[in-house]
């Protein structure tokens, strides 16, 4: 299946500004790929994909996680909107004909991240954050310093994520607060790259 083929795909399965957050995921990991000189056609089919299980409703989720066996931590369970990403490897797989393990892993780890991500997985988690469609407070220097230092682009993205997460009173996952510490020590050490 050609990019082309699933942005058709895409385009039927999710909401407008959905696909629009996602093409905006996708052009964006492509250039932070280009820049940090990793396979820009992985990047470019992992921020496409990222949110391809987003428009599954919680029926349809818990089916999913029932039939394919997945365990799901407590607070998982408690939190639906983070299924969509543990679904994404499997909704790309079975309907996007996507087999590369590197590109599952980086659907799969969106959007909590975790620690000892690989350079493709660091990209995607963070052009879903600086993508052109995104507004917050500091967003100009995010994108900034996403291309200066992406480890410190992490633990911005991190600490505005479980600030808001915190905001609303939800359940924050060990996997975010592990991304915020990994990209902490390695700004403290001086770490920019991958």
């Amino acid at each position: 299946m050609t990019v082309e083929d699933m942005m058709v795909r895409l385009k039927k399965e999710l909401s407008h500004s959905r696909y629009q957050h996602s093409i905006g995921v996708m052009e964006e990991s492509v250039k932070l790929a280009n820049h940090y000189n990793i396979d820009n056609k992985k990047a470019e089919i992992a921020g496409l994909l990222h949110d391809c299980a987003k428009h599954l409703n919680n029926a349809e989720s818990t089916k999913l996680i029932k039939e394919n066996g997945i365990q799901l931590d407590e607070i998982q369970k408690k939190t639906p909107s983070l299924h969509h990403g543990i679904l994404a490897p499997i909704v790309a797989a079975k309907h996007y004909d996507i087999m590369d393990q590197e590109i599952l892993d980086a659907l799969y780890w969106h959007s909590t991240g975790r620690a000892g991500m690989t350079p493709l997985e660091k990209i995607v988690f963070v052009a879903d954050y600086i993508e052109p469609c995104r507004k917050f407070d500091n967003i100009l220097h995010a994108r900034k310093i996403a291309y200066e230092d992406i480890n410190k682009c992490i633990l911005m993205v991190t600490d505005l994520s479980i600030r808001y997460v915190l905001s609303k009173g939800d359940l924050l996952h060990p996997d975010t607060v592990s991304t915020r510490n990994e990209a902490l020590f390695k700004v403290k050490q001086g770490i920019k790259g991958l």
